[in-house]
C-alpha cells in the first residue's frame, strides 16, 4: 500500500452501481446481481475498519428508484430488511454506528421498524459510522432544507441576510456528518446520480468500472492510494 492511516479519507461516500449489469453478464436474475452486491457491502464495511476510515456513506436506494418495475422494488425492499435483520449482530460485534438519511417514511413499514433498532441498538457505537442514503435524493433534500429555512423566514425567526452555507448545511439530512473526503463510482459511470451534491463539493472523485459486486479490496486500496496522491486545495492555490 502507499498510504499511511495519515492520509486515509476521513469519509468515503459510495455510489454502488452495476448490480444489474453484473448479473446479466452472468445470467442470473437481477435480484441476484443485489445480492451479490449486498456481500460487498460486507466486505467494504470491513475494509474501512481495518483502514481506520470512519465514515462511510453508501448509496442504497434513491428516490428515482421508485420507478423501477414494481416486481424489482419489492425485491430490494426486502432484501433491504433481510440485510439489517442479518447484519444487526455485526454492528455490535464491529462496533459500528448505523445512520440513514433520505425519504425514509416510503421504506415499507417492516424495513423501517428493522431500521429504527439497529440504529438505536448502535447509536453509542464509535469504530465506523455507516450511513445508507435510503429512498435519498439530493436535490430533494436541498429543496426541503430550503424549504425549512422560508418558513423560519416566514414566521420571523429568520433575517434573509442571516441564511448562510453553514445555515443550509445545518438542515441537510447528514447535518452533524463530517462531508465527503472521497466519492468512489463503480461500473464506469461518469455522473453523481443526485447523490449528496451539496456534500460533495470539494471530495475526489475515484471511478472504476468495475461492477460493484466485483469491487475488491485491491480496488479499494488502488482508490485510497490514488487519493493519498492528490494535494487538495478548496480553489485556494
Amino acid at each position: 500500500m502507499l498510504y499511511s492511516n495519515d492520509n486515509v479519507p476521513r469519509h468515503i461516500a459510495i455510489i454502488m452501481d452495476g448490480n444489474g449489469r453484473w448479473a446479466r453478464q452472468h445470467g442470473l436474475p437481477r435480484a441476484k446481481g443485489h445480492e451479490k452486491g449486498g456481500e460487498t457491502v460486507q466486505r467494504v464495511v470491513q475494509m474501512c475498519l481495518d483502514r481506520g476510515v470512519p465514515w462511510l456513506t453508501l448509496y442504497a436506494f434513491s428516490t428515482e428508484n421508485w420507478g423501477r418495475p414494481a416486481a424489482e422494488v419489492k425485491g430490494l425492499m426486502e432484501m433491504l430488511y433481510l440485510f439489517l435483520k442479518k447484519n444487526q449482530s455485526m454492528l455490535v460485534e464491529k462496533n459500528v454506528r448505523l445512520r440513514a438519511i433520505g425519504e425514509l417514511e416510503m421504506l415499507p413499514e417492516k424495513c423501517r421498524r428493522v431500521l429504527r433498532e439497529c440504529i438505536q441498538s448502535s447509536a453509542s457505537h464509535s469504530a465506523l459510522t455507516l450511513t445508507l442514503a435510503l429512498s435519498y435524493g439530493s436535490r430533494q433534500e436541498i429543496t426541503a432544507a430550503a424549504r425549512r429555512l422560508a418558513e423560519q423566514v416566514q414566521r420571523g425567526e429568520l433575517q434573509p441576510d442571516d441564511i448562510s452555507p453553514e445555515l443550509l448545511a445545518a438542515q441537510l439530512y447528514t447535518a452533524g456528518m463530517p462531508d465527503p473526503d472521497l466519492l468512489i463510482r463503480t461500473s464506469g459511470e461518469m455522473r453523481l446520480s443526485n447523490y449528496l451534491l451539496w456534500q460533495v463539493s470539494y471530495a475526489e472523485l475515484w471511478l472504476t468500472p468495475v461492477l460493484w459486486p466485483d469491487f475488491s479490496e485491491a480496488d479499494f486500496d488502488k482508490a485510497l492510494c490514488e487519493y493519498a496522491t492528490r494535494h487538495r486545495r478548496y480553489g485556494k492555490h
